[in-house]
């Protein structure tokens, strides 16, 4: 069940789920907003609530239009793209054989066939991307589960649009964001951790704080460095 509020001129998406707690969120680019409540609550309690926060919410909007963006990737060569944090030149060879992604030094070369237009160079570099990410996360998995004392059953990479990771405790899965090969390595054990601490705590409450503050005590610097660097033309935020 969904809704809608509007506050001070401002939208708010509501989203009605079995959860104990209000969360609170504004998405990139456009600062979209979105309030997940539980059933019980009333819209009239959910604008109070709201209102409460609109200067918050005003704040973290703010932010979002002013945050640097990258420009649009055309794949051209000597186009700057990262890997783990360091920056590449990018080198676009045709050949009739079957398409490479590789690092050679400061470059990052795509081999592609001949007449690949940018949609298909932009294809073969998203999966390459994903592709660094699996091997990077099985140790950092196998790392943490002890030292968490959880079991992650399943672990999926992806395209998404307005988060870094997610996790759903019920299937005790984590999904990751694969722009994350394209920061510094910290920012994916950041994120590895965050998600497998949902499955101690689901909410961000002081407990779940607590957990962050024990394992990662450096998690708010490091969340700062990824939500502060330049977004990608798309949408990402955590």
């Amino acid at each position: 069940m969904s809704d809608q509020l509007d506050v001070g001129g401002i939208t708010i998406n509501v989203v009605f789920k079995d959860i104990k707690n209000v969360h609170l969120s504004v998405y990139p680019p456009d600062g979209r907003v979105r309030i997940a409540a539980p059933t019980r609550m009333s819209l009239d309690a959910l604008r109070l609530y709201a209102i409460a926060k609109i200067d918050w919410i005003k704040q973290q909007q703010k932010k979002l239009h002013d945050q640097e963006r990258e420009t649009p990737r055309e794949y051209l060569d000597r186009e700057s793209h990262h890997v783990w944090g360091r920056r590449y030149l990018l080198k676009v060879i045709e050949a009739d054989l079957p398409p490479i992604v590789q690092l050679k030094h400061s470059t990052l070369l795509l081999q592609v066939r001949p007449g690949s237009n940018e949609q298909k160079k932009q294809e073969i570099l998203e999966t390459w991307f994903r592709e660094q990410l699996k091997p990077a996360l099985v140790p950092l998995i196998a790392n943490w589960e002890p030292r968490l004392g959880v079991h992650v059953a399943h672990f999926f990479v992806q395209r998404m649009k307005t988060r870094w990771g997610s996790c759903n405790p019920a299937t005790r899965s984590i999904r990751v964001n694969t722009e994350l090969a394209k920061k510094p390595p910290e920012c994916l054990e950041y994120i590895v951790i965050h998600e497998m601490a949902h499955l101690l705590e689901p909410t961000h409450n002081h407990h779940f704080i607590a957990l962050m503050d024990d394992f990662l005590p450096r998690w708010k610097f490091i969340r700062d460095e990824l939500n502060h660097a330049p977004l990608s033309h798309q949408d990402w935020k955590y």
